[in-house]
């Protein structure tokens, strides 16, 4: 299937190499900074409200970061890579060449050397202190009322609990490392438990694998994508996020934390059907406050300054 999918795309590619109106990118040294290219694209996109995934803009956006997005059509092709329609879902072929980097952000790999993980094994799901106790570097690129930009600096073993984005849409791109995500999407309609005073609410299992910066990794919209997540530094890490719209607790939009808890947990009511599929492909998610042992510090952006 995938092999045909190639051919598929190498044709594609041959088919618009010939055309006239079909330019390469060029190194020309006066192009603007790749940041003040996110930046002018999130300005000109974002309006408050999610964007449509089969939006051009919102394709584009995800060329430039070198990530994928859940379409309905096929959406864009690059000149190293190509992108072709599987059901819903637009799968992107190839690195693209112009993708965001760490040294676009003012940040340095070689760096980041940190020895100090507790690793990830012989770590239970209440003992997580030792590895949430290493502080993770928050920095701000850019932040207005339609869409954030700004990145996360993990020491290794350090995690940013499962957590959600209420009506946003939100774009990632590891820069450098590996990092472990488990991500899930609420079941539609909602599928609530109660006991012992608790709310445990269905989700829906979407992630659970180690990411680089070679890998797929979908948009995560309101509804699709894995809205809900966590994240695990295997190694020294970076992380670019664009949220779109941002956290504003006035309206609605404040981060909430969960645990989760497997399937077997909890018993479905009395006359709620019981799922579709395998059930480790679910969970119970029972919000939680947000962990004193979370640490998240302030740095300071040393990329290129944007131009507002």
């Amino acid at each position: 299937m995938l092999s045909r999918l190639f051919k598929a795309g190498e044709k594609v590619l041959s088919n618009l190499v010939n055309k006239k109106d079909f330019h390469m990118a060029s190194s020309n040294t006066e192009n603007p900074p790749k940041v003040q290219e996110l930046y002018e694209l999130c300005k000109s996109t974002f309006t408050g409200k999610a964007p449509s995934p089969a939006s051009n803009p919102v394709q584009k956006l995800c060329s430039l970061l070198g990530i994928f997005a859940f379409s309905l059509s096929l959406c864009f092709i690059s000149a190293l890579g190509f992108a072709i329609k599987v059901g819903d879902v637009v799968w992107v072929f190839g690195h693209h060449a112009d993708s965001v980097s760490p040294g676009d952000v003012g940040l340095e790999e070689e760096a980041q050397n940190d020895d100090r993980g507790y690793g990830v094994s012989g770590v239970s799901r209440v003992n997580r202190v030792g590895r949430w106790a290493q502080p993770i570097t928050f920095l701000d690129i850019h932040e207005c009322d339609t869409f954030t930009m700004c990145v996360f600096c993990f020491p290794t073993s350090s995690v940013i609990p499962l957590h959600d984005h209420p009506e946003m849409t939100v774009f990632s791109k590891i820069l450098y490392g590996s990092l472990h995500v488990k991500a899930y999407d609420w079941v539609e309609p909602p599928c609530i438990v109660t006991q012992d005073k608790s709310q445990a609410r269905l989700a829906k299992l979407v992630t659970d694998k180690v990411i680089t910066p070679q890998s797929e990794l979908p948009v995560l919209y309101p509804k699709t994508g894995g809205n809900l997540h966590c994240f695990t530094a295997l190694t020294p890490c970076a992380v670019l996020d664009i949220l779109t719209p941002p956290y504003n607790e006035s309206a609605g939009r404040s981060c909430s934390y969960y645990m989760d808890y497997p399937f077997s947990t909890f018993a479905l009511e009395e006359g709620v059907k019981s799922v579709e599929g395998k059930e480790d492909e679910y969970a119970w998610l029972v919000q939680i406050d947000t962990p004193d042992e979370l640490h998240m510090r302030p740095g300071s952006y040393t990329g290129p300054n944007i131009q507002v």
